[in-house]
């Protein structure tokens, strides 16, 4: 069965194809859509807030013809709350719909739900692991901002240890050719050894800059994350890292030309607000294209166009 669950499933033919098709998709959705998915129900399941993720996935089914069943706050609103499983959850799910994204606070639970699906399992946010999805968006952003995948220098910026979407953009970066990546985040939040093993298995060269204004000085793209409170142990600690990097548009303005601001969204307070009338700033794009890359891997999973399998 085919489900999209880690960046790790996706070689370079793969992830070339999906960049390919995202474009296409661009057009379909400028052309008001399309009805390839017909008669098709996706399932929207989050036992997490969500706004880009959730709604981008939807808005994609529904380009593409098809309908959406939603459960939102999943954790408080399902029968999650009566303490039912994720996999009796499944079994449920999947009689009422083709497709299931899950979106959940403890890692590893959605392969758990994929392990007893027998319809395509989306990974939507896999508490502090991973993000494909997003990790795709992000790719297919580049390629759009910056015409290419390969012989970029990435810098990461802020939380780095519980941003999930950070590690599987890094992760996804192996598959490009000559990706230099800076690391960029208070002690406390650097990026996980795992990660790090990953790349230097890839032989992907890696350092660590705690000068955020020589880091962007010297970037073709510059990937902000916000802290995510809401995964740290206390709020001591949480205390010791707020407000630790703030890209402004005094910082952003000594960015080489042509290069790129993305953020997974939402932004609280890292990006300072005048940074979004700079060129450079593609964040609000970056989330614009997640309906484009989302109708590809939908219309490429539940018409059975590739071998998802991890």
């Amino acid at each position: 069965m085919e489900h999209i669950l880690s960046v790790d499933q996706f070689d370079r033919p793969l992830l070339l194809q999906i960049l390919s098709r995202a474009d296409q998709m661009r057009l379909t959705a400028e052309r008001g859509g399309d009805n390839r998915l017909a008669g098709r129900i996706l399932a929207t399941v989050f036992y997490e807030p969500s706004t880009r993720t959730r709604l981008s996935f939807e808005s994609a089914m529904m380009r593409l013809g098809g309908n959406v069943v939603s459960s939102e706050m999943a954790a408080e609103t399902s029968s999650a709350a009566k303490g039912e499983s994720i996999e009796d959850t499944v079994r449920i799910i999947e009689s009422y719909a083709d497709a299931i994204v899950f979106r959940h606070p403890v890692a590893g639970e959605i392969s758990r739900a994929a392990a007893v699906s027998s319809i395509p399992i989306i990974n939507g946010g896999d508490g502090p692991s991973e993000h494909p999805t997003q990790a795709l968006i992000d790719l297919y952003t580049i390629q759009r901002e910056l015409g290419r995948i390969d012989n970029l220098n990435v810098t990461l910026v802020g939380d780095l240890k519980y941003g999930r979407a950070p590690r599987s953009l890094a992760m996804l970066l192996t598959r490009a050719e000559g990706t230099a990546l800076q690391f960029v985040s208070p002690p406390q939040l650097e990026m996980s050894p795992d990660v790090l093993e990953h790349l230097d298995a890839a032989g992907v060269a890696h350092t660590t800059e705690p000068d955020i204004e020589r880091a962007v000085a010297t970037a073709d793209v510059v990937y902000v994350t916000r802290i995510q409170k809401e995964r740290f142990p206390s709020q001591e600690a949480l205390a010791e890292v707020e407000g630790a990097y703030q890209l402004t548009a005094a910082v952003a303005r000594t960015m080489k030309s042509g290069s790129a601001i993305m953020h997974p969204l939402p932004r609280v307070d890292e990006i300072a607000p005048d940074v979004d009338e700079l060129p450079q700033a593609a964040y609000f794009r970056q989330a614009r294209n997640g309906v484009y890359v989302r109708m590809a891997l939908l219309n490429m999973l539940m018409n059975r166009q590739v071998d998802l399998t991890a």
